[in-house]
């Protein structure tokens, strides 16, 4: 378990962590969202003992990170997959970690084939790509089998293979009742991986629920209409209370109503429907429309006439 407790961190006049409390519970995957700037990062630092908060506190299996005799048994953590010596192959890179907490070497060859790195466990990391050094800094949160993962972007850089490896590792892990936190900007990833979900803005916990729940209450879902007589239709529904709006490819969207409803009215009023679905939100949209306001670096619009 990751317990934060009025947790904040400053830096000179710039507040990163704003008095944050949550707790990460085992059995479940933990998606760790926010723009940047929102404080994961710090945070998860925080977390491994790698800064000290400004106030409060946050601890790792009832402890501080620095207080764990072992910590490697304790806490995997992936935050900078370059964090290797660029000389050192692979494997050597796993052994010295290995002999710091008296792991075997076979632990260390149980890793590398976990994360798929058998054919260049003896090459220089120095010249791994991007997933391949992902790849490796995994293997080596893995190598204590610890009770909590921490791993920050771990599929930065991976092919498709590799993110579904990711996916299907982290709902493993959860699932035998370990505590995984894994911060992503790819929400379409997330939506398949997290089972629950803390967002931070501006260094604030701006939700911590469910992804369904999030997704419920932070989206919004909608019917889609389509009919020859839509303009009837859409009056009708309004003066039950619906909101309408027309869309540019000729349908309309109805909030307020659901589908059945909708189709009985049409039924009831002899129009005539070429379409009729519910939308539901998207942890993307959902995630959108809950950090609106806590964006720190805004891109410009794109020119008049590009299409996104």
């Amino acid at each position: 378990m990751i317990e934060a407790r009025d947790l904040s961190k400053r830096y000179g006049s710039k507040t990163a962590v704003d008095h944050v409390t949550f707790r990460v519970e085992p059995g479940r995957v933990t998606g760790f969202l926010g723009p940047n700037g929102a404080g994961k990062s710090t945070t998860m630092r925080l977390a491994l003992g790698l800064d000290r908060p400004t106030t409060g506190t946050v601890t790792v299996n009832g402890r501080r990170y620095a207080e764990h005799r072992a910590p490697l048994r304790e806490v995997g953590a992936l935050l900078d997959a370059k964090a290797v010596h660029r000389g050192r192959s692979a494997r050597a890179h796993l052994r010295a970690l290995a002999a710091t907490h008296g792991i075997p070497d076979s632990r260390v060859d149980e890793v590398i084939a976990m994360a798929g790195l058998e054919s260049v466990a003896d090459k220089r990391s120095g010249g791994f790509s991007l997933g391949m050094g992902q790849r490796l800094g995994i293997a080596a949160a893995l190598l204590g089998d610890p009770d909590t993962l921490i791993l920050d972007e771990p599929v930065n850089g991976l092919d498709p293979d590799g993110v579904v490896w990711v996916r299907q590792l982290l709902r493993y892990e959860a699932s035998k009742g370990k505590t995984v936190l894994v911060s992503s900007h790819l929400m379409a990833e997330m939506a398949q991986t997290a089972d629950h979900l803390i967002v931070l803005g501006r260094g604030r916990v701006l939700a911590d629920t469910s992804l369904q729940q999030f997704i419920t209450h932070a989206g919004r879902n909608y019917v889609r209409v389509r009919s020859p007589q839509g303009a009837d239709l859409a009056a009708e529904l309004q003066r039950m209370g619906a909101t309408v709006t027309a869309g540019a490819d000729g349908a309309f969207s109805v909030t307020g109503l659901d589908a059945a409803v909708i189709g009985q009215t049409a039924a009831d009023t002899h129009v005539v429907l070429h379409e009729l679905h519910t939308v539901e939100a998207s942890l993307e949209q959902a995630y959108l429309e809950l950090t609106e306001n806590a964006v720190q670096y805004n891109a410009g619009s794109l020119p008049e006439g590009a299409h996104a």
